[in-house]
């Protein structure tokens, strides 16, 4: 028998997993295991959530009774860290398994009756907006006790960017947690990427194409909602591949008025048919916006930076084309000038020509300038090819790879030292503040 048809021995075998729950529990059992393994991971996940900064103890399907009923939640994290312990329940679903309200009642009462610091959740559910539960609970459950969500595709992110980025110090530790990645990754884990715009996708796409759909339509919110997690797993994955935190960016207003900022993107996709969101990527020339457009079926990732402080209009306009050399020649470059509300575009094939396009008025101070590339939007709302999905995830790879990552913000040229002149017969140098003056006169 040849070599190539044997099977590498794993820690953490796909083989023999059969059914949702044995999914579970072996998903549960590596993720904790590796966890107590590799402090450096443990404190990447652990320390947002204010546990100390110490190895877990870790434990699975830990039963506990509640009201003469017995409850077994998936596992248990405790850190200790002299005096202080602190403690969190963990339940975890894997697959298309949803979480359930009553579960996760019936563990935060749990929790707080054990005295126990939190309860974290594990799915594939992607939040809308960061520090949202994707399940509704009693928040009077959460006077004492917290609740974190994590999605595998944040546990599996966390896991590459600590191992490939910011290093593990132990080689063994090194390679066990790559064990856990290599796992994650497989499809039979049971923690799957975002791949579902939701049921209600296609008749909301259609409705706007349409131009039937109404500011105060029952389901769109879910699909708002669902862009939203979109949005997040983007940041995840673009942070997966750069090494770094990149975030969704958050409206202020979606904290301090919910409804209001729901009814804003309600309106916004009723009028225009248009789905917006923006990703904070550190020490990028600014937001990476990422705009579908319904009812055109397209796709635009933009990013808007200052332009230069100085020098002439076409200058500042050659300033920019200079760092887009190696953009497609489809981007679109738009420049906006002080106190205009109106822009000038053109494709940059075209700008490469002739920059003065895009600073036809010399009198005019350019303020800054806009960046965008366009790709069809696809239709289905699963993943794969010709899905909506990943004609989102292709266009932010892209723009980010083609454009976005080598443009960097303007900086003024450092002042120049006024070289020194030789003093006159009178003591005087050109450039002193007195040498406009005169001699001085004598006294009478």
């Amino acid at each position: 028998m040849s070599e190539e048809a044997w099977h590498e021995a794993r820690l953490i075998p796909t083989s023999g997993i059969n059914g949702a729950q044995e999914q579970e529990k072996r998903a549960t059992s590596a993720l904790l295991a590796v966890m107590g393994a590799v402090p450096e991971f443990s404190k990447a996940l652990l320390s947002p959530l204010g546990a100390p900064a110490r190895v877990p103890a870790t434990y699975i399907e830990v039963p506990f009774d509640l009201s003469g009923k017995k409850v077994i939640p998936d596992g248990l994290i405790r850190v200790t860290r002299g005096s202080k312990t602190w403690t969190a329940l963990v339940e975890v679903k894997t697959g298309k398994n949803e979480l359930q309200t009553e579960q996760l009642d019936n563990y935060l009462d749990v929790a707080r009756g054990e005295g126990f610091d939190a309860l974290i959740t594990i799915s594939n559910e992607v939040p809308s907006l960061p520090g949202v539960h994707p399940t509704p609970v009693d928040k009077r459950k959460l006077r004492k006790v917290q609740i974190f969500h994590w999605s595998w595709s944040y546990v599996l992110s966390t896991a590459i960017v600590q191992k490939e980025h910011r290093g593990i110090s132990d080689p063994d530790q090194a390679w066990i947690l790559g064990e856990l990645i290599r796992y994650l990754e497989h499809d039979r884990s049971g923690a799957l990427e975002f791949d579902d715009m939701g049921p209600n996708w296609v008749s909301i796409r259609d409705a706007v194409a349409a131009g039937t759909l109404r500011a105060n339509d029952k389901v769109a919110p879910e699909v708002i909602a669902r862009f939203d997690a979109l949005l997040q797993y983007l940041a995840l994955r673009l942070g997966r591949r750069l090494g770094i935190d990149v975030s969704q960016v958050v409206d202020r207003k979606s904290a301090t008025n919910p409804t209001a900022y729901l009814a804003d993107r309600m309106n916004d996709l009723a009028a225009n048919g248009t789905l917006t969101g923006s990703l904070r990527i550190p020490n990028a020339v600014g937001h990476l916006v990422v705009t579908a457009d319904l009812r055109a079926n397209l796709i635009t990732s933009h990013v808007e930076l200052d332009a230069p402080k100085e020098g002439r209009q076409t200058t500042r306009v050659n300033w920019l084309l200079r760092q887009l050399r190696d953009a497609p020649d489809s981007a679109r470059v738009e420049s906006f000038a002080v106190r205009s509300r109106t822009g000038n575009a053109e494709l940059l094939s075209v700008a490469r020509e002739d920059p003065k396009l895009l600073a036809p008025d010399p009198s005019k101070e350019l303020r800054s300038f806009r960046v965008a590339m366009d790709s069809k939007a696809g239709a289905k709302r699963g993943s794969g090819q010709g899905s909506f999905i990943d004609s989102v995830v292709k266009s932010v790879d892209q723009f980010y790879g083609e454009v976005m990552q080598n443009l960097k913000a303007w900086t003024p040229t450092a002042p120049k030292m006024r070289p020194e002149v030789p003093a006159a017969e009178d003591g005087l140098r050109s450039v002193s503040l007195s040498s406009q003056d005169g001699p001085a006169s004598s006294a009478p």
